[in-house]
């Protein structure tokens, strides 16, 4: 069992940054697949972003180039920098986790955070 928390949500206005935490437990961390995925009122969740265990990426077309996924395997901790901030980010961002190789954004994960709410102001 994987235990996944993330943290690091708030309030900003357009054209501002913030950065998502997650943390998980109870596998070795180093060797999951890791990602971001968001969803937006009254929308389907979908994949933002993903990072495996050689640290490769994938990222969804609408937030290339301004989000930027990463892990620290010491801390067993995942993140989301997130910059140039538009008001369709606007959504709860959920941490996910799964066993296994392959980690594109639509893979379907094992394990999943609580969420939490990104709020973006125009």
């Amino acid at each position: 069992q994987v235990k996944v928390v993330e943290s690091g949500g708030g309030s900003v206005e357009a054209g501002g940054s913030l950065r998502l935490s997650c943390t998980a437990s109870g596998y070795p961390f180093s060797s999951l697949c890791m990602g971001w995925f968001h969803q937006a009122p009254g929308k389907e969740r979908e994949g933002v972003a993903t990072i495996n265990s050689a640290l490769s990426t994938s990222y969804a077309d609408s937030v290339k180039g301004r989000f930027t996924i990463s892990r620290d395997n010491a801390k067993n901790t995942l993140y989301l920098q997130m910059n140039s901030l538009k008001f369709e980010d606007t959504a709860m961002y959920y941490c996910a986790a799964k066993y296994g190789p392959s980690c594109r954004l639509y893979d379907a994960m094992d394990y999943w955070g609580k969420g939490t709410v990104v709020n973006i102001s125009s």
